[in-house]
């Protein structure tokens, strides 16, 4: 078996440290056929989220924040079974990983500043609406029954 496709990147120059990254494989679930039961397809990749030197600490703080409900002592996992080869879920769970990190340590969007509706517009709005109601009200007829 190769090595990894190299670096996974998470933002920038920051990418996943191959050193702190720990592997697990087991049998996948579901039908199989010949080798089935022979093969640790399925990967488990354990990442040590609160101890890594590799994440400047304020990605570290926002990522600790934002994955608080996926840690475990600190520690975040991926699972991958999708494929039958573990090289390829090992792949997947590596990217996976890159990917969740990416998002948790992303710098929080810039607060929304609330606009104000132009008055002709609201007025415009206004008067479409009582035209419609007149032309509404048009339509109920008291005297045809």
């Amino acid at each position: 078996m190769e090595d990894m496709s190299g670096p996974y990147p998470i933002r920038g120059s920051v990418s996943l440290p191959e050193a702190e990254l720990l592997w697990r494989f087991s049998r996948s679930s579901g039908p199989g056929g010949q080798h089935v039961n022979t093969s640790d397809s399925k990967v488990e990749l354990s990442f040590d989220l609160a101890a890594t030197a590799a994440l400047p600490e304020v990605w570290k703080a926002r990522a600790l924040e934002r994955l608080a409900g996926r840690l475990v002592n600190g520690v975040v996992t991926v699972r991958a079974s999708e494929h039958r080869s573990q090289w390829r879920n090992r792949e997947t769970a590596a990217v996976r990983l890159a990917a969740l990190l990416a998002e948790a340590t992303a710098p929080p969007p810039k607060p929304r500043r609330p606009t104000k509706i132009p008055r002709g517009i609201n007025e415009r709005r206004l008067r479409e609406k009582k035209q419609r109601a007149e032309t509404k009200r048009g339509r109920q007829a008291k005297d045809w029954g």
